[in-house]
């Protein structure tokens, strides 16, 4: 009869050891071979009237050791299954003491596993959490440019005979050159396209009025604001610093284009906002604005969201079993990872970990369920919001059928079911939390994340 030992080996680890009598192997040992001799084929025998002895001398060695691996393994899961403690992963075999197998003197045998058992913890209180609601004002300029880009986005592309708007399209060739204009042989040679605006004011007004064919020479650091240098200097395939800056080049006006932009009109307010029937440009400006609110606003909503998710991480005081996870880590995966690995990618690791035992547990305490029809619904959502504004016709009998597809995919259920439960969790906890408000502008808002993502 095997006998299952438990100890624990340090903090949040237990080994488990399994001792295996030759009573606990021998009999399915002995019943494999027999079954081998009925259906193994060796020439010289007749299907089934292979002896046991032969089958023994030629395959022994290997269903032996099978059928002693085979009954550890069962006593570990009829263990795990009747104690059922609270582990991470699956258990880690210990190899070191295994002795060697050997079928035609089987003895007693110890097999070793380690277990990552799960912490115990508490939730920090969400009274003491110092969050902020953001809410960013729209101005009448960020209408403005929304307007302007949508305008810009339904024109129609011209051709003019010579440059003049800062909206201008400039296709020039580019050629590197000495300070005094001459084209130096073998030297950079690029096609590019630039907004006449990207220029610095001195070189727009020298490029103003030039017409396809038209060449001047311009030096880099002076012809581009900081930024847009940057940028030309990485599009001419050069390294950033000063040796690049200092090149010059001859443009040449290849091609000017330009767009002509969208009147505010009935038919233009329709086509960007189908379905509003929009008759006045007061109207388009007015659904612009809200537009624009409820997108900064959902992007509000989901910093208060991260804030709220770094209360809980940062808060939450959760051990680890850290030595058990890190050979996990090295050996649980397709292929091994090296010891340099695991210790780059453990903190990472560890974080998803605690949240994943701390959403668990909000889930559980929030009593957040997400049923199988609002899956169902989201997934309907998401195909819908694929095909957009595109056509696609009176007869939707299809998508039911698809849908049904959807929902036998587990990876994509599962994907879904994880989106959906997260959303209603986080829409609950808001609940618990007294955030201050906060106004500020957008390039304020924008900076708080490019600065939190850094």
């Amino acid at each position: 009869m095997a006998t299952v030992s438990r100890e624990n080996i340090g903090l949040l680890s237990d080994k488990i050891s399994i001792k295996l009598n030759k009573e606990d192997y021998l009999p399915s040992f002995d019943k494999k071979i027999k079954e081998y001799s009925k259906t193994a084929n060796v020439p010289g025998f007749r299907k089934g009237m292979v002896p046991a002895g032969m089958i023994k001398k030629m395959y022994g060695q290997s269903i032996f050791i099978d059928e002693v691996l085979r009954s550890a393994n069962n006593e570990l899961i009829k263990y795990l299954d009747e104690n059922k403690p609270d582990i991470f992963a699956q258990p880690l075999p210990v190899y070191e003491n295994q002795e060697n197998f050997d079928f035609n003197s089987p003895s007693e045998y110890q097999f070793d596993f380690e277990i990552g058992l799960k912490p115990e913890f508490t939730l920090p209180d969400a009274k003491s959490a110092d969050l902020t609601r953001h809410k960013i004002n729209v101005t009448d300029e960020m209408v403005e440019d929304e307007v302007n880009r949508l305008r810009i986005k339904g024109g129609e592309m011209t051709e003019p005979e010579e440059i003049s708007e800062d909206e201008d399209v400039v296709n020039v060739l580019f050629k590197e050159a000495d300070e005094n204009g001459n084209v130096i042989e073998n030297g950079i040679e690029k096609e590019n396209s630039v907004l006449l605006k990207y220029f610095s004011p001195a070189l727009q007004q020298k490029l103003k009025g030039l017409k396809k064919g038209d060449k001047i020479t311009f030096n880099l650091k002076d012809s581009f604001e900081a930024d847009k240098l940057n940028m030309m200097i990485k599009d001419l395939g050069l390294e950033p610093g000063e040796e690049s800056e200092k090149k010059n080049f001859v443009l040449e006006v290849v091609k000017i284009g330009r767009v002509v932009k969208r009147n505010l009109q009935e038919d233009f307010f329709n086509e960007v906002l189908p379905g509003k029937n929009i008759k006045t440009e007061e109207e388009f400006r007015e659904n612009i604005k809200k537009e624009i609110e409820d997108q900064l606003s959902y992007q509000t909503k989901n910093q208060l969201h991260d804030q709220i998710y770094h209360f809980y991480l940062d808060n939450s005081k959760i051990d680890l079993p850290e030595s058990f996870l890190k050979k996990w880590l090295q050996n649980g995966g397709e292929k091994p990872k090296s010891a340099e690995e695991v210790e780059r990618e453990f903190p990472t690791f560890s974080n998803q970990l605690k949240w994943t035992l701390i959403s668990d547990k909000l889930m559980d305490e929030n009593k957040i369920e997400v049923k199988a029809e609002e899956i169902r619904e989201a997934m309907r959502n998401q195909v819908l919001q694929y095909f957009g504004t595109m056509n696609i016709g009176e007869d939707m009998s299809w998508l039911d059928s698809y849908l049904d597809k959807m929902m036998k995919d587990e990876k994509q259920v599962d994907e879904t079911y994880r989106r959906l439960s997260i959303e209603k969790l986080f829409n609950a906890l808001e609940n618990n939390f007294s955030p201050k408000e906060k106004v500020v502008s957008n390039t304020e808002f924008a900076e708080m994340l490019h600065h939190h993502h850094h």
